[in-house]
């Protein structure tokens, strides 16, 4: 029996597993509830994907929490066709489009068996680190296994009901002057059967996408009519057909291809073509019995495939539509929105390199689906990971907003337990300075993260791992070369010698006071402290103006005068990585 049977909480999660609670008691009460994800594996799964998974997994997750029997199901639109031979790939990829994503080999040097698999792997193990727990579908597995196949014969003969549909939101094309149809059915003289050229492909595509009534989202249509199923060419791979005619009672579907090749199948018997998608993802809708699923802004404007599924579910398959929000699209810091025709987008994978899983889990779970925000893989990424450690402090001492507890919640546990964390989670800031000073030195890393707090140091780094590794990975993928930290070999004699009073003064107080502060807060006290004591103030005294000014130009001193530079990393983590000795050494002292 449910647990509780609706939420008190105010974040979005909760909001949306109320509805959808509702609605699955309305359809099917005692049903399992289904909450439906998909991906195309036609290249890197990127961070903007991701939120098609997180926002059904957080409300099931939810669900779940609730006491409710709910399942997370994730179709891999492995069955999908290459449309594109991406940049850094070899053209010859180019004669497998038209193929299922199965069907075409990796990219080159993949250790996987196919492009779908190629792709689909990083985001796997990704889903995993993140806790999600979902049911996976291929749908290649489903179509060419037969799974479908009542649905497609049914398809098939509704047809004419489909087509009504599709016809509601179709643009008319024009028609071609001399009334030809379009160029590039067929295959050109001389051709031999089963090969196809890159014009062949083109101008087969060209006459797919030249029309409504033609797009591939929506059928395909010949001197027969409208038809619904794409076969893929049992000579050639491809989906580069047109059905000629099908006969409902014995299933025979005619097609010919772009090769050259035609035959005659029996649709019953036939398992190497799909629905097309604006068919195809209504029909899972019905077989899946989907309750809540999210899409795209691409998805959602009039005529898109998520507006035209919602009648066909309704009109044809006698099914109902998901309910779901709109999810806005993501962004990396710098960048603008991301699309996978591109290459070079950060994908989840590369986001688990620079952060713990809880933190990306947070980015999504705070804000609304139709609420855009970015990832940040620049030096941003040191204040988000300020922001949710004063998260976890507002928790502990009971001063957190209650959207905000319910937030992180979700991002450090799901239903069936707590993630992994970082079992003494020490500032990534601090600890990204550290590694870029030590380059990763273990010995010396430790040294310095012992020394952060004596009263309770540190004594292995696994105890600070796998956040330090996190920021480690960060230092050397993504912070550039030149801004890297390069302590001083030698002083700097020059600006040593040309000194004034007032200056060489705030060092020898300084480095008086390295002994008796030596710890991240009292070096904190102390190069703050050290422009007040100059100036006759106490070393706790509020800071003014002109304080502030003398404390800048006391740290650029500084800077200059352990890393050649005038800023670099927090001053009492630098001290502490270089070191007592060597700073009074670098100082004059």
């Amino acid at each position: 029996m449910p647990i509780v049977g609706q939420s008190t909480e105010a974040d979005w999660v909760s909001r949306f597993a109320d509805e959808v609670i509702a609605e699955a008691e309305r359809r099917a009460p005692g049903k399992t509830i289904v909450c439906a994800s998909g991906l195309s594996p036609s290249g890197p799964i990127h961070l903007g994907n991701l939120r098609e998974v997180m926002t059904p997994h957080l409300v099931a997750d939810e669900i779940k929490r609730r006491g409710y029997d709910c399942e997370h199901i994730l179709s891999w639109d492995d069955y999908d066709r290459f449309r594109k031979v991406p940049d850094g790939v070899d053209p010859s990829w180019s004669e497998h489009l038209g193929k299922p994503l199965t069907a075409v080999p990796a990219p080159p040097g993949s250790v996987y068996g196919s492009w779908a698999e190629h792709f689909k792997a990083p985001m796997v193990a990704a889903l995993a680190e993140l806790g999600v727990e979902y049911r996976g579908i291929s749908q290649t597995e489903q179509y060419t296994s037969g799974v479908y196949r009542e649905q497609v014969l049914f398809a098939m003969r509704e047809r004419a009901r489909i087509d009504a549909v599709l016809d509601r939101y179709r643009t008319k094309a024009k028609p071609a002057e001399d009334g030809a149809a379009p160029a590039a059915k067929g295959r050109k003289p001389q051709q031999q059967k089963g090969k196809v050229d890159e014009a062949d492909v083109a101008a087969a595509e060209a006459a797919a996408e030249g029309s409504g009534a033609a797009n591939e989202d929506d059928g395909s249509t010949s001197g027969a009519g409208y038809f619904p199923y794409k076969p893929y060419c049992s000579v050639c791979e491809r989906d580069l057909t047109t059905v000629t005619s099908y006969v409902d009672e014995t299933t025979e579907l005619a097609y010919t291809c772009v090769c050259g090749h035609a035959e005659t199948v029996l649709l019953s018997q036939h398992d190497s073509g799909k629905l097309v998608w604006k068919v195809d993802w209504p029909m899972r809708w019905a077989y899946e019995g989907v309750v809540f699923e999210p899409s795209g802004v691409d998805h959602s404007s009039p005529g898109s495939s998520f507006v035209v599924g919602g009648q066909i579910v309704k009109e044809v398959f006698g099914g109902e539509q998901p309910i779901g929000p709109m999810y806005a699209f993501v962004g990396i810091s710098g960048m603008a929105k991301m699309s996978s025709s591109k290459g070079g987008v950060p994908t989840p994978a590369d986001a688990l390199q620079i952060m713990e899983a809880p933190l990306l889990r947070w980015l999504y779970a705070r804000r609304r689906p139709n609420q855009s925000f970015k990832i940040a893989f620049d030096q941003e990424i040191q204040r988000l990971y300020d922001e949710w450690d004063a998260l976890a402090r507002k928790i502990a001492d009971g001063t957190v907003q209650d959207a905000d507890a319910a937030a992180y919640d979700r991002a450090s546990r799901t239903a069936a337990g707590p993630l992994p964390v970082t079992p003494r989670p020490l500032s990534y800031r601090t600890l990204a300075s550290v590694v870029d000073i030590t380059t990763g030195d273990d010995e010396q890393t430790l040294r310095i993260l012992r020394d952060l707090d004596p009263a309770d140091p540190i004594t292995s780094l696994d105890q600070a791992r796998p956040r330090l590794d996190r920021a480690q990975t960060w230092i050397t993928t993504q912070v550039p070369a030149d801004q890297r930290t390069r302590v001083r070999e030698e002083p700097d004699t020059g600006t040593l010698a040309a000194l004034g009073d007032t200056e060489r003064e705030s060092l020898r107080l300084l480095v008086d006071g390295l002994d008796e502060h030596w710890s991240l807060d009292g070096l904190t006290t102390l190069v703050y402290g050290v422009p007040k004591l100059q100036a006759g103030f106490a070393a706790d005294a509020k800071p003014t103006p002109e304080l502030k000014a003398a404390q800048r130009s006391f740290f650029a001193l500084l800077y200059q005068l352990l890393v050649g530079r005038d800023t670099g990393p927090r001053l009492p983590t630098l001290l502490l990585a270089v070191g007592a000795e060597r700073v009074r050494k670098l100082l004059g002292a």
